[in-house]
């Protein structure tokens, strides 16, 4: 489907485009790269990712941003426009999740730090307790489902190449029991963990 360019940018960015003369570049960008339907190529590239980053906001538009990571594979393309995440055990705050149940509005970027590259995802989230794909999400307490709006690559040239020291050893997979957090065991927040967390009674 077709999106015109003024669905795209709204009056802020169109301002900033015109003050720099960068319109024709932005709706060039868009008509050649902007999508709503993932690739095969996005496919593979989000599910070959180990981290993304997270934006949300709240009712009254306060933004939030937060860093998600797992194993490779844990953010799966479900559909033609579509992509589902776990949810796993945190410090409780549910600052990004709380944020979708009030705002689905969201946006994901996906970077590849060793292969400079990196992919927007914005769209729309939601989270129902009962998502029939949680069970195969090791770990997870709840899953998030984005359905995409727009899907768009960046240019890569501002990435610093890094390359990963360790995976995580709290990363949840099948048959493994990642370790307790050690912040779980300071006095002023064992006290207060949820009923069932393993460092309650530790």
């Amino acid at each position: 489907m077709k999106i015109s360019p003024e669905a795209v940018y709204h009056d802020g960015m169109r301002r900033l485009q015109d003050r720099f003369d960068t319109r024709r570049l932005a709706d060039r960008l868009d008509e050649r790269l902007g999508r709503a339907e993932f690739s095969d190529e996005d496919r593979a590239f989000i599910e070959s990712r180990s981290m993304f980053f997270f934006a949300t906001a709240d009712a009254r538009g306060r933004p939030d941003c937060s860093y998600k990571g797992g194993a490779a594979g844990f953010v799966r393309v479900i559909d033609r426009n579509a992509l589902a995440f776990p949810s796993y055990d945190g410090n409780g705050m549910f600052r990004s999740l709380g944020n979708v149940l009030v705002n689905p509005a969201v946006a994901l970027l996906f970077v590849d730090f060793e292969e400079p590259r990196r992919l927007r995802v914005n769209g729309s989230a939601h989270v129902r307790p009962d998502d029939p794909l949680l069970a195969s999400f090791a770990g997870a307490q709840l899953v998030v489902r984005v359905r995409a709006a727009r899907i768009f690559p960046n240019c890569p040239r501002y990435i610093h190449r890094l390359a990963l020291v360790e995976a995580s050893p709290y990363v949840p997979r099948a048959g493994y029991a990642p370790p307790v957090p050690a912040w779980k065991y300071i006095d002023a927040f064992r006290a207060v963990l949820p009923r069932g967390d393993p460092a309650r009674n530790a």
